[in-house]
């Protein structure tokens, strides 16, 4: 997965987009986020690992339900790995990739972002509607 796409300060951008403000995520920080509307919103979250975000649809590959049971709650006590609060499933933060539970071998589905004047946004070329219809 590739790092989000940095555009100049100035550029206008579409505000239904938007994740967070690049500085709301800290070092090793994460959020939720809820885009879109109707039944099946696409809810996701992203992380920061050291200098990189990534951003990933909120539900477990082994059995369908948001990764967190309590909100903001996606990482092992260390910060190290992200985890399924469920079944215990582990993944990497970069790749997305579950490296021990029930769905080792797995991934957890991206979210392409960009980065815009201080923002985190999803992508332009991302069809919300259909990555959110996937993902339910």
């Amino acid at each position: 997965m590739s790092e989000p796409e940095r555009s100049g300060g100035g550029a206008a951008f579409d505000v239904e987009r938007v994740v967070c403000r690049e500085t709301e995520l800290g070092q090793g920080g994460v959020r939720a986020f809820t885009i879109g509307g109707g039944d099946w919103p696409l809810r996701g979250f992203v992380v920061r690992a050291g200098a990189q975000l990534r951003a990933y649809v909120n539900r477990c590959p082994h059995a369908g339900h948001p990764l967190n049971l309590l909100p903001e709650r996606f990482f092992t006590p260390d910060g190290a790995l992200i985890l399924c609060s469920s079944h215990g499933a582990l993944f990497d933060k970069l790749s997305g990739y579950c490296l021990a539970g029930p769905c080792a071998g797995r991934s957890l589905t991206p979210v392409p972002l960009t980065l815009r004047g201080g923002f985190v946004l999803i992508a332009d070329d991302v069809d919300i509607a259909a990555l959110a219809e996937t993902a339910g």
